[in-house]
């Protein structure tokens, strides 16, 4: 199968598998020419995708249908993913780190690309590995990849992109979640390295990862100019993985309770500015906040699907459920939304790829994304009836938030 892309003929089939040397640096130079659509079948005169979107999506959903979806079942019973040998399949096609820069293993394109992949990875027929994908390409490495110092990309940033290491975010706190200023993770400087006491909640891979992007405080000053970015190899003694979290969604990727006893890191391990931490983790939460929206789009458009297909042939006193006119409106309506949010995380997307702060609307489309996903798993396993409520079924998963 082949993809025209502009004058170019994109092989598809087996792109994944050599896109990390060539066929990257080709990809992304391609792409980084904004060539307009010339197709519309193919581009549907997209918003903000090209073909070069598209193609970027295809050759992610052969590696989504060829070594992550036909595993899923195993994983989510496991309650893990085998994080290394993913992320190296998808890192070695250059998934891991679409917008980051092509001297440490990135495509250098545009964050339109990510919100495309994030689309794409809805596809995965869980939430679990979407959600760690994102953390490792759009949560734990953005601040790295636009402040940090050239020896600390070189140690972690490329890796991480090219799928050798596993990273996690180290953020939330007990008494932290949303309220990031409170952290209590102190830092503590004795000569040229910190001392790190404290400890991460609910830490996506923590099990697994090989290094954490840490928020902790770096000093007693005004609890918005006193904590800084680390880069925290998790092999330090005295950094405990003290369990691994039972969740009710979310399954097969491990979520980790870790705790910081005396942790020795150099000094030089800060990412950018000491007690620029809290402004660094509020830039790096506007790429998060979009990825996780975006998402969850093909998801919802997956589930409704399914349900359409499903109430065609699920009978009630003769009648198909999809035949009456209340589940016709509701799903509809739920489409609605699903496309009003996708118009809302375009916008975003389009804005911030000009340099503007899309903190507000990237806040909007996570919120509105979150209870959306809610209320449409719910609406539509009622129409599921006993059989949505089995572990057999998308719908399933995603109203146990997995």
């Amino acid at each position: 199968m082949a993809l025209r892309t502009g004058s170019v003929l994109l092989k598809t089939q087996n792109f994944y598998k050599f896109t990390s040397v060539v066929g990257v640096r080709w990809f992304a130079e391609k792409a980084s020419k904004s060539v307009a659509p010339s197709d519309p079948e193919t581009t549907g005169d997209h918003l903000i995708y090209t073909q070069e979107h598209f193609a970027l999506r295809e050759s992610l959903r052969k590696i989504i249908d060829q070594e992550i979806n036909p595993y899923v079942d195993q994983w989510e019973a496991e309650g893990k993913f085998p994080a290394h040998k993913i992320f190296k399949i998808l890192g070695t096609a250059g998934f891991l780190g679409v917008n980051k820069p092509v001297e440490y293993g990135g495509l250098g394109l545009d964050y339109t690309y990510n919100v495309a992949v994030a689309e794409e990875l809805g596809n995965i027929r869980c939430g679990g590995i979407p959600m760690a994908i994102g953390v490792q390409s759009d949560m734990a490495t953005p601040a790295l990849a636009r402040f940090g110092s050239h020896e600390l990309k070189e140690e972690f940033l490329l890796p991480s992109i090219m799928g050798d290491k596993v990273a996690c975010l180290g953020v939330s706190e007990v008494g932290a979640g949303s309220d990031v200023s409170s952290i209590k993770t102190k830092a503590v400087r004795k000569g040229d390295e910190y001392v790190i006491n404290g400890g991460k909640m609910w830490t996506t891979t923590g099990t697994q990862a090989d290094w954490m992007c840490l928020l902790a405080n770096t000093s007693d000053g005004p609890p918005h100019r006193n904590k800084s970015l680390i880069c925290l190899p998790m092999n330090l003694p005295g950094v405990h993985i003290a369990r691994k979290i039972d969740k009710l969604g979310m399954r097969s990727s491990d979520t980790a309770e870790v705790f910081f006893d005396d942790v020795r890191v150099p000094c030089k391990n800060v990412i950018g500015q000491e007690g620029m931490g809290f402004t660094y983790q509020m830039i790096q939460f506007q790429e998060e906040r979009l990825w996780a929206a975006a998402s969850v789009l093909t998801t919802m458009d997956n589930i409704v699907q399914e349900t359409v297909q499903y109430t065609r042939q699920r009978k009630i006193f003769k009648l198909p459920v999809l035949y009456h006119q209340a589940v016709h409106f509701r799903l509809a309506e739920l489409q609605t939304e699903v496309e009003l949010l996708r118009s809302l995380i375009y916008r975003a997307t389009a804005l911030y790829i000009k340099g503007n702060d899309v903190t507000k609307l990237a806040s909007m489309a996570k919120l509105k994304a979150g209870r959306l996903a809610r209320e449409l798993s719910d609406s539509c396993l009622q129409y599921w009836g006993g059989m949505g409520f089995t572990s057999d079924v998308l719908v399933s998963r995603v109203y146990r938030w997995d």
